[in-house]
C-alpha cells in the first residue's frame, strides 16, 4: 500500500518509537564484490556509512564493455518494534564522475521490501564534458511512501546501478564512494502504528522515497 491510504486517516505526528537500530547489512554485485566494502555503525547503530573500493565504471580505448556498468545490491535487516511498520526515507551517495564531451553517466537506486511487487526507482543523469565530486540524495514525497509488513520484518533492498558512455577513443569514468544510511536522518524512516492503522509522524524533516526527488550537488 501507498502512504496516501494512511495519511487520510490520521494527522497525528509522533516520535520515532523506541528500540530501532540497523541490524545488518549485506551486499553484492559486480560493483561491490564480497570483502570490497567497509562498513562504520554509530554506536547506537542508528546511522551507517558504506565504504566501496571497487565501485567503479569505466569506458574508453581497450576497456572492456563489462566494465561500463556496474551495481551492487544492498540489504539493510533494521530492527522494528512489535506493532510497528516503516518506509525508508532518504539516502545520500557519494561519488565522482570524470565526462568528456557528449559522455554521459546515470546513478539510480531501486527500492522495495523483500518479497514485495512495489518498487520505485531514482536515478541521476550527467553530461560531459564534466569532472566532479557528486552529493546525491533521494528523497520521496508522503503520497509515494511504501511501508513494511505489519506482521513480519523483512529487510529492506536498495539495487544501485552506475553506468557510462563515452565516445570511440575518448575514456570516462564515474564512482560510488560511499552511502549513508541512518534510520532517523540520513536514512530516514517514517512510522505508522499497526494497530491503529495511523501515520506515526516522519522522524526527519526531509521529504521522501516513491518515485523518489532526487537532488544532486
Amino acid at each position: 500500500m501507498i502512504a496516501s491510504a494512511f495519511f487520510a486517516s490520521s494527522a497525528l505526528a509522533a516520535a520515532a518509537p523506541p528500540g530501532v537500530y540497523i541490524k545488518s547489512v549485506t551486499y553484492g554485485g559486480t560493483g561491490c564484490p564480497q570483502g570490497s566494502v567497509g562498513s562504520l555503525f554509530s554506536d547506537d547503530k542508528t546511522s551507517l556509512t558504506l565504504l566501496f573500493d571497487s565501485y567503479v565504471a569505466s569506458a574508453g580505448p581497450n576497456v572492456p564493455i563489462t566494465e561500463s556498468r556496474k551495481n551492487c545490491q544492498l540489504a539493510a535487516d533494521i530492527k522494528v518494534p512489535q506493532g510497528w511498520s516503516y518506509s525508508v526515507a532518504k539516502v545520500d551517495y557519494r561519488g565522482f564522475v570524470n565526462l568528456p564531451a557528449k559522455g554521459t553517466a546515470t546513478q539510480s537506486s531501486t527500492y522495495y521490501f523483500q518479497a514485495s511487487s512495489q518498487q520505485y526507482t531514482a536515478s541521476t543523469n550527467y553530461a560531459g564534458p564534466v569532472n566532479k565530486d557528486y552529493l546525491t540524495s533521494d528523497t520521496v514525497p508522503f503520497q509515494s511512501l511504501i511501508w513494511s509488513d505489519c506482521k513480519a520484518t523483512v529487510p529492506v533492498n536498495i539495487n544501485t546501478k552506475i553506468k557510462l558512455t563515452v565516445p570511440t577513443g575518448t575514456q570516462g569514468l564515474i564512482t560510488t564512494d560511499s552511502i549513508d544510511a541512518k534510520v532517523t536522518q540520513i536514512y530516514g524512516l517514517t512510522w505508522k502504528n499497526c494497530a491503529t492503522g495511523a501515520d506515526g509522524g516522519r522522524t526527519d524533516d526531509t521529504t521522501t522515497i516513491g518515485v523518489p526527488d532526487r537532488t544532486d550537488a
